[in-house]
């Protein structure tokens, strides 16, 4: 029950955190708070979802080191390199279309899920659980894209917040952009990077049409975030966090469900 529930723990002590440090910041001006109130407003929900996710899976067998590593350097690999080839399209062809932003953030985020494709079956921690080596199970790839994308969110959201202080000469507003990005998130980049993820992880696997598969919900996963970006009016983004929600809750109700590899199903 207590692991169940942890997600609701991780909320409750964050939105705690925040208040009080806002607050703070609020009474004493004090601007060494900021950097405090923008850590907290962008990373409570991320992590409260990871949490969720974590708790909800069941039978995710990678190690929680390794989560939190993905997390980080997935984020930061994720928006170094995403922002790198955004910036030399710019230059090339004078603007960024929303595809060309979709298929680089969503091609970056996929590095470090990629790297762990290779690394995991050759961690002694890993393929104990599976039962032998050089096993992977598709359903960690979930995770593993969960962590990625939240951590790309958290300082995605982060830059933003800084940038609206700095261009608006105070943090009025700012709070209200850390809430909005922050639950939104988890329709967004984590849906997105754990739907691509899940599927590079059953292409290793060997699974059929693994190829054919992960290409095409990576050209879905770019599409969404393309029409998300793109988007003018609150109906087309809803039905955008609908789809990505439902593709993301059926990925890990599929996944708790799937026969990891190298175990059998006991008989008579």
């Amino acid at each position: 029950m207590t692991r169940r529930f942890g997600w609701l723990a991780v909320l409750v002590v964050g939105l705690a955190l925040f208040a009080l440090v806002y607050q703070t910041l609020i009474h004493t001006q004090n601007l060494n708070f900021v950097p405090a109130m923008i850590l907290l407003g962008a990373s409570v929900m991320p992590a409260t979802f990871m949490t969720y996710v974590a708790s909800r899976g069941g039978r995710w067998r990678v190690p929680a080191s390794v989560v939190a590593g993905t997390a980080l350097f997935g984020g930061v690999l994720g928006t170094v390199v995403a922002g790198q080839l955004e910036y030399d399209t710019l230059r090339a062809l004078g603007t960024v279309p929303v595809i060309a932003v979709g298929l680089a953030e969503e091609g970056a985020k996929l590095l470090v899920p990629a790297l762990l494709v290779f690394l995991l079956p050759r961690m002694p921690s890993y393929t104990a659980l599976l039962g032998h080596r050089n096993a992977l199970d598709p359903s960690d790839g979930v995770i593993i894209g969960v962590a990625v994308g939240m951590g790309f969110a958290v300082l995605e959201t982060m830059g933003y917040a800084f940038v609206a202080i700095v261009s608006r000469g105070g943090i009025g507003g700012v709070e209200q952009l850390l809430f909005i990005r922050g639950l939104l998130s988890p329709v967004g980049h984590a849906a997105w990077t754990g739907l691509t993820s899940a599927a590079l992880w059953r292409w290793a696997a060997g699974a059929r049409h693994g190829a054919r598969n992960f290409v095409l919900f990576y050209l879905v996963a770019a599409a969404l975030h393309a029409t998300w970006d793109g988007a003018g009016s609150l109906p087309v983004m809803a039905v955008v966090a609908c789809v990505s929600a439902y593709g993301l809750l059926h990925e890990m109700h599929r996944s708790t469900l799937a026969q990891p590899p190298g175990l059998a199903a006991p008989t008579g």
